[in-house]
């Protein structure tokens, strides 16, 4: 094998060893590869190349000059100041390109080793208060996003200081500006004398790069405290509605339900934050949860909270002929046990209806809707199921839908049996239809809070017990549940994890000639009044009980709803989900 010397190469190396392979029987197709590999011709020009720079780095090269600038400029004046040849015109027109003046420049920088920026010179004409101050020029670029930062006046100084900087904005991104800097001059037009919504709009109107000199705050915190806190919005907010927000154009728009990841909490009235899934990185501006319980509060003590004029309280659901309401259960030749609607009518009579009860501490929902700090929770396999509940409004017909769907997959889904006082039929079997009790043990049950809603119907009592429920779930089926919105207080536990689903009927505009084709089963010509009450209904519903709702199914027709209740379950199976921070801790 022939020897290389201390001068070889890195590329010749290469291609002596390439040279070198011999495939042999054993190892034919890896030789076949390495040899291909050294091969390739852009390897070996790679491997000059290398040579190349580490012998420019042996000889440890220096700058013949560190003025390039400077000489290409003595001697364009030369040239321009004697008489001018062909090839001295055309040296001179070279000197003159911008690409060779560029050049030289970045041979002077790294040549001089002067890499910090030259900021513009202060003017001449600043008072001595100024000049004793350190002032701090800042330059940033923007496009048509806004600059990320909002600016107030100061009540004692009259200074312009920045108030607070949006995270992911401009002025965040670069790292030169921060809360409580006094704010002088914009584009080389002083702002002593402006105010700040003028000087908001010098701000906005400004494109590309923009100047601003600053007198640097004299104590500079932390930029911004770490926060990875995720809330569900429990309303919906519009900045450009809300009057006392700082500046609306920083404000964050979001709808109900929309799950928000609050970035900084420093201001404890404005929290900023960002959507979810959105691809802009700036920040906005959205009422703090202390703030926004705040005005609520004030709203409610003053009677203006804001709400549609015409939401009176309708019936939660439509109720069942007194001849049918206490059923035998079966549906369509497939029995189904559940709680029957009749108990609704006596639970509503009775003073304080299903709140009899204590509530476990902590388990409610916030009765003033603002953030509910949320985490991921993913399903793991074996998990017991999460609770299915459902709301619904006027004309929804829960207790239809749900036996549909457990006929169709009594494997998958089940419903709780309910308890009742009143005496077993001939047919009817204990647990199936009913746990049949006495009216003692029914009470003792109620002291001690065990029943999600109960109530009482030609003198029997009838409920449905968390112990029911708890039946259906250890036996890995979902548990689905109808109840009133109230009693959600009593479910709202990391044991049942309950997935909130409100179901809304079609509501039907009103008609001035007749349909030309027959309605649907679920699309019955009600008279003009009822159609009001359905819509209040709906309208109550979203108002007061939308927040808690994880998904909202619109019926159309029982088949309809039925298929799309059953796609929403069966991912609540596999599907992450957001949840109370507090199930999942």
């Amino acid at each position: 094998m022939p020897v290389l010397s201390e001068d070889s190469g890195l590329h010749e190396t290469l291609a002596l060893l390439t040279s070198q392979l011999r495939p042999d029987s054993s190892h034919r197709e890896e030789m076949g590869f390495l040899r291909g590999v050294f091969s390739e011709r852009s390897l070996s020009y790679l491997m000059k190349i290398h040579e190349k720079l580490r012998c420019y780095e042996r000889q440890s090269p220096t700058p013949v000059l560190h003025s390039a600038v400077a000489l290409a400029e003595d001697v364009a004046e030369e040239l321009q100041a004697a008489s001018v040849h062909s090839d001295q015109r055309e040296l001179l027109q070279l000197l003159a390109t911008p690409h060779l003046r560029a050049m030289l420049m970045v041979h002077d920088t790294v040549a001089q080793k002067n890499f910090d920026p030259v900021l513009p010179p202060l003017p001449d004409n600043v008072d001595e208060d100024f000049e004793e101050e350190s002032v701090k020029i800042v330059r940033l670029v923007k496009n048509k996003e806004p600059l990320g930062a909002t600016i107030r006046r100061d009540e004692h100084t009259g200074a312009v200081v920045v108030a607070r900087i949006m995270r992911g904005g401009a002025a965040d991104r670069s790292g030169l500006v921060h809360v409580g800097d006094e704010l002088r001059e914009v584009n080389g037009v002083t702002v002593l004398h402006k105010r700040p919504e003028e000087i908001s709009q010098i701000l906005a109107q400004s494109q590309g790069s923009i100047t601003l000199k600053i007198i640097p705050a004299t104590q500079e915190g932390d930029r911004f405290k770490e926060s990875k806190v995720f809330m569900r919005a429990l309303f919906h907010y519009d900045p450009h509605e809300d009057r006392a927000i700082p500046c609306q154009e920083a404000g964050l728009p979001f709808q109900c339900r929309q799950v928000l990841e609050v970035v900084s909490q420093d201001d404890p009235t404005w929290w900023q934050a960002k959507r979810l899934g959105d691809t802009n990185l700036r920040a906005g501006l959205i009422p703090s949860k202390q703030f926004q319980e705040r005005r609520l509060s004030y709203w409610r003590a003053t009677g203006t909270l804001p709400s549609p004029p015409s939401l009176r309280k309708p019936p939660y659901d439509q109720p069942y002929d007194s001849e049918t309401c206490d059923c035998d259960g079966h549906f369509k030749g497939h029995y189904v046990a559940g709680l029957r609607r009749s108990f609704r009518i006596g639970c509503r009579k009775r003073p304080g209806g299903s709140q009899d009860g204590k509530v476990p501490v902590g388990s409610e929902p916030l009765e003033l809707p603002t953030y509910e700090e949320v985490a991921q929770y993913q399903p793991q396999p074996g998990e017991r199921p999460r609770l299915a509940v459902l709301i619904g409004s006027l004309g929804a017909q829960l207790q239809e839908l749900k036996q549909k769907l457990v006929a169709e997959n009594p494997q998958r889904f089940g419903v709780a049996v309910p308890h009742t006082t009143r005496p077993r039929r001939s047919h009817e079997k204990e647990g199936v239809e009913y746990h049949f009790v006495s009216r003692q043990v029914f009470e003792a049950d109620l002291q001690h809070n065990r029943f999600l809603e109960h109530g009482e119907y030609k003198e029997h009592l009838y409920g449905t017990s968390l112990g029911a429920v708890r039946a259906v779930l250890a036996r890995n089926k979902v548990c689905v549940v109808d109840v009133e919105p109230e009693a959600l207080k009593q479910l709202w536990t990391s044991e049942f994890k309950p997935y909130v689903i409100l179901v809304k009927p079609v509501v039907q505009e009103r008609r001035k000639t007749p349909p030309l084709s027959p309605a649907s089963e679920d699309e019955a010509a009600l008279p003009d009044e009822e159609q009001q009450d359905v819509a209040a209904s709906a309208a109550y519903m979203d108002q007061h009980y939308g927040h808690l709702a994880d998904a909202v199914l619109v019926r159309e027709d029982l088949q309809g709803a039925c298929t799309q209740l059953r796609a929403l379950l069966e991912r609540l199976g596999t599907d992450a989900q957001w949840v109370p921070v507090g199930w999942v801790r």
